[in-house]
This record gives structure tokens, sequence and C-alpha cells, in this order.
């Protein structure tokens, strides 16, 4: 099953005994991307970038030198995370052009590993929002819109992407890189998540969706939304991978003062055997619970000001009228929305009414959590997402304000309380799509909690995506699979 998941840890055998190249592997991927381009899930392919790097790979592991478990692996990364020689927008008109001296911590911290890096990934512009329809270069479609098990469901005959208008939404905010680990671009991608941005389009993509325990993970190079909120997220096949790409990114960084002081130690799952003894928690979500987790996630943004930006107006009457006019064309309606909105909350004579009393919810929410687990149990249990995916012209009949606070009812909470959590694939609906799980545990019980995780995931055996009807030629897949089962098996 882990073979037929494509997961990181066969296909790094197979690298080290010489089944494959990294520049195969690199070579397969990239015929991927550009086979599922309408999918629109990368705003940028590094191609030339990749393939150097793919070459490296190739050369340690002749010498037998390898880098550990990643090197050679393709990932990609979301386009708010910055890359060093690689634009970086948000799906922005602010920042298209921008191209960032250095890399985000986590960033770096894959490239020191081997890792190699296929592209940026859409996603709603500065990643506000749930369906990642929202940004400059246009939507993000989701692979199974095309999938033989949605298909059979709708009773309809399999026709290309241009003939099909009822495609489905990824999920959000990092929509483009759930797609592009759904539909085998890539074996993992960076998301990040202030609400719920990478387990949101985890489940709706059928994949894994990690977000990391608050201050494990370093936020450096991440454009923020949210800083207390934010948390880079890690999107995979397997929770295997998630854990194995959470070892190498965990850990204090200098650049980064919210992270943790101790070492970490490698992320590494134990079997479960069992698990009787386990004490599983299913929250029972309020109305007041649900009306301030809205408010805290949609009135207090926090962005990056734009010193930097490449976009900048052509007006020339005052800096003041340059300045005004250039946010205005910069922006779409729902940044500037909250970016007024998170102004005017903040305005000394609104300050005490609203965010200080919303910074005691939120306290008085982190203290349910730890209340929860100092009763007993382990972790907590809630659906990912209220719906699978849904039709992209049904998702935009509704404004983003109102998606978001519907589609992070279930996962906004946590990234208040700082804690871990992931979305796993359960099954699939009556339409033949996926359905995702989300397991909440204690602030730094990452490992507890993705070991738990990896249980139930063996348990339900969750369906492979089958694109085969899509693609003309999806020998890269098979070969892949393959590859992988015949590792797995030495």
């Amino acid at each position: 099953q882990l073979g037929r998941r494509l997961s990181c840890p066969p296909v790094s055998a197979a690298l080290k005994q010489g089944q494959i190249t990294p520049t195969e592997l690199y070579q397969k991927c990239l015929s991927l991307i550009k086979k599922t381009k309408f999918l629109n899930a990368y705003i940028t392919v590094s191609e030339d970038v990749a393939l150097k790097q793919a070459e490296d790979s190739e050369k340690r592991y002749k010498k037998g030198h390898s880098l550990g478990d990643l090197d050679g692996i393709p990932i990609a990364v979301k386009d708010n995370f910055s890359t060093s020689g690689i634009e970086t927008t948000c799906a922005s008109n602010m920042l298209k052009g921008y191209v960032p001296p250095y890399n985000a911590t986590v960033v770096q911290k894959l490239l020191d590993q081997g890792a190699i890096l296929m592209g940026k990934t859409n996603l709603d512009e500065f990643a506000m929002g749930s369906g990642s329809t929202d940004g400059v270069f246009g939507p993000v479609k989701n692979p199974w819109s095309y999938s033989k098990q949605y298909r059979e469901k709708r009773k309809q005959k399999p026709h290309g992407e241009k003939e099909d208008s009822n495609w489905l939404i990824t999920g959000g905010s990092s929509g483009g890189s759930a797609a592009a680990v759904a539909a085998f671009t890539c074996f993992a991608a960076l998301g990040s998540d202030t609400g719920g941005s990478t387990r949101n389009p985890a489940a709706h993509c059928g994949v894994v969706g990690f977000k990391p325990s608050y201050g494990l993970v370093s936020r450096h190079g991440l454009i923020p939304l949210v800083n207390s909120m934010d948390v880079p997220g890690i999107l995979t096949r397997c929770v295997d991978d998630a854990a194995l790409v959470l070892g190498v990114l965990a850990g204090h960084d200098p650049k980064d003062s919210t992270t943790v002081q101790d070492p970490v130690k490698p992320f590494t799952l134990p079997t479960l055997t069992d698990v009787s003894k386990l004490c599983i928690g299913i929250p029972k979500v309020t109305l007041p619970f649900y009306y301030f987790t809205e408010m805290l996630s949609t009135q207090f943004p926090n962005l990056q000001n734009g010193d930097n930006n490449s976009h900048r107006c052509d007006i020339d009457v005052s800096t003041e009228a340059m300045y005004a006019a250039t946010r205005r064309e910069g922006f779409n309606d729902v940044v500037r929305g909250r970016i007024l909105s998170g102004n005017f909350f903040l305005l000394k004579e609104n300050y005490e009414n609203y965010f200080i009393k919303a910074q005691k919810v939120r306290r008085l929410i982190a203290n349910d959590f730890v209340n929860v687990f100092n009763s007993g149990v382990d972790v907590l249990l809630t659906p990912t997402t209220l719906s699978d995916a849904v039709p992209y012209l049904e998702f935009i009949k509704e404004d983003n304000r109102t998606r978001s606070a519907q589609d992070d009812i279930f996962t906004q909470a946590v990234n208040m309380a700082g804690l871990p959590a992931v979305s796993v694939p359960v099954a699939l609906s009556n339409q033949g799509l996926p359905i995702g799980l989300q397991f909440i545990g204690r602030a730094f019980r990452d490992q507890q909690l993705l070991t738990i995780a990896k249980w139930f995931e063996k348990q339900v055996q969750f369906p492979v995506i089958q694109l085969q009807e899509l693609m003309d030629d999806c020998s890269s897949v098979f070969e892949i699979e393959k590859l992988g089962s015949v590792s797995l098996k030495q």
C-alpha cells in the first residue's frame, strides 16, 4: 500500500540502490507537471534550478554520499515562502517580479538535505482564503475532478479538461501544494497554516496535511498573515512522509525567536499495536466558540509591509498618492478588506473593546484544550471540513469571508491554541471524493499525534486516486509505483 502511495523512504532506497537516478525522477515529475498544467497547481516551475539540483544529487549518490532520505526527492513549495533566485508572488500583483535574495529557513533545510525544488505552488492571494480561487494567477483545479472514482459516480464519460466546466476546488489556501502532491508531480510540498490552510486542501485532495505545534518549525521567510498563528505546513501522500519532512524542518532557528530552544530528535514513528488504552475525544462545537474563532481569523491580519514590493503605481502627484494607488492596484478586494478591518480594530479607540477582548477569548479557547488533555484525552478527533470538495461554480456563489468562516470551523481553533493537528484521508464520499478526518494533539506531542495518525491510516487503507483516464501516457506514474513496491520488498 505504501508503495502504491509513492512514499519517500522506498523511493530513496531505490535511489541508493541505483534502480533510478535523481535526474530520471526529476524528469518523471516534470513530465507530470506539464501534463497536469491545466490544474494550475504551480505558479512557477523551476525547471533549470531543479535539473541542476538533480544532477548534483546524482553525483552524490554515485560517490555514496547521500545526504539522507530526501536527497533527490522532488518537492514543491507554496508561493508565500521566500526562495532565493526564484520569484515569490503570494499570488498577488503586489509581489509580481519580486525575487527574494534568501531562502526561508524551511526551504533551506530541505535543500540542505538534497531535496529537488520543482517549483512554487498556487494559493489564494496572500493566503487569504479557503478555496485557492482568489489568487491573481487564477484558481487551482482539484485533481479528483478528473479521477475515475468521481467520474463513475457522476455517470460521465471521461473527456478533456477544456470541456469540463464543473471542476472541483482544492480548498485553500495551500491548494496548489495539495494538488501538486495529489497529482504525483512531487512527493511532498510545503503549505502554510493560519486557520486550516494546509489541512483543508489536504482533506479535499485526499492527501495528508500536517500542522506542527506553533514554535516547532521556523516561520522565517514565510510571508506572514497572522504572526501568532502562522505555521509552515506539510503535505504528503502518507503520514510517514510527513514525519520524515517534519524531522528535517523542526528545531530552533536564531532567525525566529518563537522557535523552541531545546534540541529536537528525529520524528521516527513507531508502529502501534495496542490502541485499546488510547482516549479519543470528540469536541462539541458551540456557536460562541465558532463566533470568536471567526472574529479572530478574519479581523486581525498582520501583513508584511510593502517596502520590497515590485508593483508601483505610475501616479506622481505625491508620494502619499502613489502609495495609496499602488496598494489599491496591487491588492485584490479580499486583501484590501482585511487590511482595512485590521486597521480599524487596532485603532487606539477600538483596541481595548475589540483586540484585547478577542485575545482574552483566545486564551479561554487555549485553556479549554489544556483542560481536555489534562482530563486524560490523548487526541481529539473532528472532521477536517464540513463537506467534500464542491464545484468551483458553486463555491464562488458566496464571498471569500463567508466561505472561509464555514470552511475553517473545525481547524481555526487549533491555530489559536498553537497545537499540532493532522488531516488524514479516511474514505470516499458518495460522490467518489476524499473525506478527511482531523486529529488534534497536545502541544509539542507531534510525534505521538503522527504515530496515532499512522495507525489510523493503516486501518482505513484510503484508495489511490485513479487518473489514468486523464493522462494519455501514465507510464511515469506506473513506473514510480512499481519502483516503490520493489523497494519495499527489498
